[in-house]
């Protein structure tokens, strides 16, 4: 049987690291982050395990994932989502409650002791605020991590997310800017509404020759 014409090469070329290593991947819903994972797992030689935001969003308890539901109810205190009209119309907002939080914290050190079992990792998540950043950079110290943002046109977001089931219209706008207002650079940018899919992978890992740079600036600069 033939290799997959999207591998860059064969097994028999794979090399190992030393280390396991890890790629970021945050961009707002609907940018094409779950789709630019698959190509990398595709491309990349060595396995590489995609954890997302939302398999941790799916173990949650049904009653913990919340519709505008109202503080101090289960729904508030997980993951809540809130419609709210705007000048740019009717937009879906999510919020964490304390339970959500404590999730959070703890996919980030699940997926630190992950890697750190010596596997190599994708992590596909959205940083709805710089502390989301500063508790990534703290939970994965050690381990080689680039941080990559995917971009993705305005309208290019609208469309795919009103193609999506099971999507609030309106989720991906909301957030569009927020998750990428952390205050920090990215070891590299990919916009998948200019680029396909292969070549946004191809531009990550050829950026994976060269040691991470954000993370470890992050960690001297804000850390204690």
């Amino acid at each position: 049987m033939n290799a997959p014409a999207d591998t860059i090469r064969p097994m028999s070329a794979y090399t190992s690291h030393p280390t396991p290593r890890l790629i970021l991947l945050n961009g707002s819903s609907s940018a094409g982050k779950t789709t630019l994972a698959h190509k990398l797992q595709q491309l990349l030689p060595e396995p590489w395990q995609h954890i997302a935001l939302d398999q941790f969003r799916d173990g949650m308890p049904g009653r913990f994932r919340g519709f505008n539901s109202p503080p101090g109810s289960p729904g508030a205190s997980g993951l809540n989502i809130v419609p709210l009209d705007t000048d740019e119309g009717r937009l879906t907002h999510i919020q964490f409650g304390d339970h959500g939080e404590r999730m959070l914290k703890g996919m980030r050190r699940a997926i630190a002791c992950f890697a750190s079992s010596g596997n190599n990792v994708i992590i596909d998540d959205l940083l709805f605020k710089r502390d989301y950043l500063i508790d990534y950079v703290d939970a994965l110290q050690g381990l080689e991590t680039w941080f990559i943002g995917v971009r993705c046109s305005h309208d290019v977001v609208q469309e795919r997310e009103a193609k999506r089931p099971g999507r609030f219209p309106g989720t991906a706008i909301s957030h569009y800017r927020q998750v990428h207002a952390h205050g920090a650079a990215y070891d590299l940018e990919v916009d998948t509404s200019a680029t396909s899919p292969r070549a946004c992978a191809e531009a990550i890992i050829e950026r994976l020759n060269a040691p991470p740079e954000v993370f470890p600036c992050f960690a001297r600069n804000v850390l204690p």
